[in-house]
């Protein structure tokens, strides 16, 4: 089971976003049976068992176990993943992509840029999945609460600086097994302070 999966296929993401199949999902992260599920979730087991096979005709839940109950066998289902993320390709052309952004100071551009790192990730996490290979990334997070504006500027200016400075210095053009990674660096105000109330925007 993967800790999470991107799910890049139109099809299965409206299967992974219909609200029983949805909570199936939830309730898949451990093995269980569509009796078990249907006494969980309060629905009949025929209900249960059509969209179990909804969602394993997208590869969202796989059987774990099988076992006999006098002639018949039942099967022990599991979830392909802890929990998922819809990718923009699900999405087609309508997908956001920073390339129609122009204005790279915007949260549209920043919210194109998450899109298209969920796009990217999700297909080498695939690829290195099936290689058998662990993808090798990089990932920084952290909080950093200014006092001012003009320091949050002075920031911008220095960290910018730096990233010019490190990219210039490692980059190379020429080396002929190098391998292109991409960097992205984003700020925005956090989405709540510790004591809960909504963050202003300025």
């Amino acid at each position: 089971m993967l800790d999470i999966e991107v799910i890049d296929r139109p099809s299965a993401a409206a299967a992974a976003l219909e609200p029983v199949r949805s909570q199936l999902l939830s309730e898949l992260r451990e093995p269980a049976s569509a009796a078990t599920l249907a006494t969980r979730l309060g629905l009949k087991r025929q209900k249960i068992n059509y969209h179990l096979h909804a969602l394993e005709e997208h590869g969202l839940v796989q059987v774990a176990d099988t076992r006999k109950w006098g002639g018949l066998t039942e099967r022990l289902m599991v979830a392909s993943a802890t929990s998922y993320v819809v990718s923009t390709s699900a999405l087609g052309p309508v997908g956001a992509d920073p390339n129609r952004t122009p204005d790279r100071l915007s949260a549209s551009y920043l919210i194109a840029l998450g899109a298209r790192l969920v796009r990217e990730i999700g297909t080498l996490q695939r690829a290195a999945t099936d290689a058998g290979k662990r993808l090798a990334t990089l990932a920084i997070d952290t909080e950093i609460r200014f006092r001012s504006a003009a320091d949050r500027a002075s920031f911008t200016r220095e960290l910018t600086e730096a990233i010019t400075t490190l990219a210039a210095r490692y980059h190379d053009e020429t080396a002929p097994q190098g391998r292109s990674h991409r960097l992205v660096v984003t700020a925005h105000p956090s989405p709540a302070n510790p004591q809960g109330k909504d963050v202003q925007c300025q």
